[in-house]
């Protein structure tokens, strides 16, 4: 495995612009809370870190990984936002429904993106087992929350930018 030995949220290369003058909102699932809430904890933590108002960040709880979908579209159609955040976590079983729920979610995303014409960041683990989900939600693979919020901060500058 490539990145067995990778801190995976090293931001060292890139620069992380202020969030101050954005909105962001964070779909949450509850479904494998151990996990989701480490994400949520990671990004929300990072947009602070990065200036971010906590007054212009909305944070929502959906069932589990399926409704990350509907969370943003029902977000970015009430509230005015610079970006949402999808965190979730789909760990693989013993049927195939790890592969329909994993294909639904990334496409719901994009296509939710492309519909709001904002950034709707997939920040969803989708992985063999529990060990390798903590590994990146604050273990040794860091938090993929962290890196959501950074792509979050990243696709919104560019957004304001162009």
């Amino acid at each position: 495995m490539a990145t067995h030995l990778k801190n995976l949220s090293d931001f060292s290369h890139t620069t992380i612009p202020s969030a101050a003058s954005y909105r962001f909102g964070i779909v949450m699932a509850q479904w494998n809370y151990e996990v989701t809430g480490a994400l949520y904890q990671g990004a929300y933590d990072l947009l602070l870190k990065q200036g971010a108002n906590p007054d212009n960040i909305i944070s929502v709880t959906v069932p589990g990984s399926f409704e990350l979908t509907a969370g943003a579209d029902i977000l970015l159609s009430k509230q005015n936002l610079d970006a949402v955040i999808c965190l979730g976590c789909v760990i693989k079983g013993e049927t195939p429904h790890f592969d329909y729920i994993c294909a639904a979610v990334a496409n719901g995303i994009t296509n939710v993106g492309i519909k709001h014409n904002k950034p709707v960041v997939f920040g969803v683990l989708t992985t063999n087992d529990l060990l390798q989900a903590q590994e990146r939600a604050g273990g040794k693979h860091g938090n993929k929350g962290e890196e959501a919020a950074a792509t979050a901060i990243l696709m919104s500058e560019l957004q304001h930018n162009l």
